[in-house]
């Protein structure tokens, strides 16, 4: 079905998302944090929607939060280690939602 196609393409997004924050550890260009912070945002706010569907509230706060975090226009300045766990964690989220939704 057309409903669980693009569930399953948003958790490979998921799982991208995820990695490319991994890769925020390194010491990337600027723009690199730019381009993901754009990219994460948009991915959280469709996430958002897509938990409003679902009437999963908390996750729907969880990604509205972090779509607000992460949002590139007005910069958050945390300081690049409190970035770092923010990343991780963010990242260790979004693994364990796909793999919790893969076994289901």
């Amino acid at each position: 079905s057309i409903c669980f196609l693009k569930k399953m393409i948003m958790k490979y997004i998921q799982l991208f998302l995820a990695a490319l924050l991994l890769l925020c550890l390194l010491d990337m260009p600027y723009g690199y944090y730019n381009v993901i912070r754009l990219a994460a945002m948009v991915v959280f706010v469709y996430m958002a929607y897509m938990y409003t569907e679902e009437k999963k509230q908390g996750l729907v706060v969880t990604f509205g939060a972090l779509a607000l975090l992460f949002q590139p226009f007005v910069k958050i300045a945390i300081g690049r280690t409190m970035w770092n766990i923010v990343d991780v964690a963010v990242a260790i989220l979004l693994i364990t939602l796909t793999i919790i939704d893969f076994k289901k």
